[in-house]
């Protein structure tokens, strides 16, 4: 079918303008559906992000830190894609990695093989991990759950190869004497987001960075210090075309959709991810990020 196809774009191109134009179209279109398919979806890119830190110690100036997100394993996104992202990632000597969310697409099936293939990460302060909502089988807001057990084995899966999964806890980085926070937060999606458990006794004079799956999560975060908020969850919608934007994002999805924010006293990153729910991105690429912190 589609030398037929391509043999009459050519035959219709030769013949009047209207004609041309129409056929002209026709490729240009299929040109861009065929590269949203076969080509962006695992087309990785690396973001870099200098982020200023208000009160941050001197001992963490230049603080790297590599997130990584939305991996999605399943049988589309593969676990050599997926080891491709790891290559990528440790190539940017980190100094501590982040994993926010969303390890498998659906089921149990893959949670084993996405688990291998991250425990190839390493960095000097630990790889840290929290779940997305399809770590808890939660495809929507409405919170529920096909799999009630899932996110357990997600979570088993990652701690035993040494991937630290924070459940609304927070760990302290210490470096040269001087200390930086990492609270890992819960999905907001599967209710299960609790703040005051993450936040109790922390020092209000320590600077935090908070990871949290679905960005929408600082919207409730309620004067808790928050310096640096790392997510994922849209995907960027997958899809941006210019002048038309993101038209698989909700309107509200859109105000967190990809890459820096600065929502009150807050920075928030949301990385585009890794994977896919459905193959094709077109102007998103999937992406490694890397974030620097500096003192502001």
């Amino acid at each position: 079918m589609l030398p037929q196809l391509v043999g009459w774009m050519r035959t219709e191109a030769r013949r009047g303008r209207a004609r041309g134009r129409w056929a002209r179209w026709i490729g240009r279109s299929w040109a861009r559906v065929s590269y949203g398919y076969r080509v962006e979806p695992t087309w990785l890119e690396v973001n870099r992000c200098d982020v200023p830190i208000t009160g941050l110690p001197s001992a963490f100036a230049g603080f790297r830190i590599v997130q990584l997100s939305d991996f999605h394993c399943s049988r589309q996104v593969t676990a050599d894609y997926l080891s491709e992202a790891v290559a990528l990632a440790q190539a940017q000597r980190p100094d501590l990695i982040v994993l926010t969310g969303d390890f498998i697409h659906r089921g149990f099936k893959y949670v084993q093989p996405v688990a291998e293939c991250l425990s190839q990460l390493s960095a000097p302060h630990g790889v840290f991990a929290v779940l997305g909502n399809h770590d808890f089988s939660v495809r929507n807001a409405l919170g529920f759950r096909r799999y009630r057990h899932l996110h357990r084995e997600v979570s088993g899966a990652l701690s035993a190869r040494g991937i630290q999964v924070l459940q609304n806890e927070a760990v302290h980085l210490s470096r040269q004497q001087a200390t930086l926070q990492l609270i890992g937060l819960q999905d907001l999606w599967s209710r299960v987001c609790d703040l005051e458990r993450a936040f109790a006794d922390l020092p209000p004079d320590v600077p935090r960075v908070v990871l949290a799956h679905n960005p929408r999560t600082v919207e409730i975060l309620k004067g808790r210090r928050c310096d640096l908020m790392l997510s994922g969850h849209t995907h960027g919608g997958q899809v941006h075309v210019p002048g038309l934007g993101r038209p698989t994002l909700s309107r509200r999805a859109r105000r967190f959709a990809a890459g820096m924010y600065r929502y009150r006293q807050t920075h928030v990153y949301v990385n585009k991810g890794v994977g896919f729910g459905f193959r094709f991105r077109f102007g998103v690429r999937p992406e490694v990020a890397v974030l620097t912190l500096y003192p502001a």
